[in-house]
């Protein structure tokens, strides 16, 4: 159980490489790339941290923290799948799809 608890972070830091990685791949000129590789990520910390996280300050329960989730996760699978990494998006979705089940079998929300 303490392997999902694991899991389910190391899968939030790899959220924030993705998107990290797409912005940088997606920046046109060295401002621009640093911009979004910098901003996408912490945009997305804000918003974990503000609505997701567990000691978060406006916490959401039940179905919208899980759409929260559904949102965030799935940008960053179309983000690695936008920078051809089509490969790893699968193998990240699927990953996340993992966490997601057991999650809810080992009653880890």
């Amino acid at each position: 159980m303490v392997l999902n608890l694991v899991l389910r972070f190391l899968l939030e830091i790899c959220v924030l490489m993705a998107y990290g990685y797409w912005g940088i791949q997606t920046g046109k000129g060295i401002f621009f790339k640093l911009l979004l590789g910098i901003g996408a990520p912490a945009l997305f910390v804000v918003i974990w941290s503000l609505f997701g996280s567990p000691k978060a300050t406006f916490p959401l329960n039940g179905a919208l923290h899980f759409m929260l989730e559904l949102v965030i996760f799935s940008l960053a699978v179309i983000a690695l799948y936008a920078t051809g990494r089509t490969q790893l998006a699968i193998v990240f979705a699927i990953l996340i799809i993992i966490n997601q089940i057991l999650l809810s079998v080992f009653h880890q929300r």
